[in-house]
């Protein structure tokens, strides 16, 4: 196994790994909505959230070489399941025409009051 740790300027507490890279595949651990640099929760609502939450995950990806295309598989944590359609629209316009397996579970909160977190698979050695 491989830790995929990006550089961040603020360190986080937790007891985990951004990304670990086992058997051709890059594991990337939930990615909340919140700068990892400065820990600010972004003011705003949904969407903004989910863009930050997606940007995370693009920062895992280029630190192990990756990019969007390479993810299998996505699962996205929203505290509102009403907020469905616009986290969709940001998904969509982040991925564009490649569409991994994903699954999207309502949750009643997220930490240090986040609106989304995405979790996602990549291979690794995608052609």
């Amino acid at each position: 196994m491989r830790k995929v740790e990006p550089e961040y300027r603020s360190k986080n507490k937790g007891h985990y790994t951004p990304g670990i890279i086992s058997n051709g595949m890059l594991y990337i651990s939930g990615q909340l909505s919140i700068d990892p640099d400065t820990r600010n929760v972004p003011e705003g609502g949904i969407e903004v959230h989910t863009e930050l939450a997606l940007k995370n995950v693009d920062r895992v990806l280029k630190e192990a070489g990756l990019n969007r295309n390479n993810i299998v598989q996505c699962r996205i944590y929203i505290t509102d399941m009403d907020q469905w359609g616009t986290v969709n629209k940001v998904y969509a316009e982040f991925f564009g025409e490649h569409k991994p397996a994903r699954t999207v579970v309502p949750v009643d909160k997220l930490h240090f009051g986040c609106l989304v977190e995405v979790e996602a698979i990549a291979e690794v050695n995608h052609k």
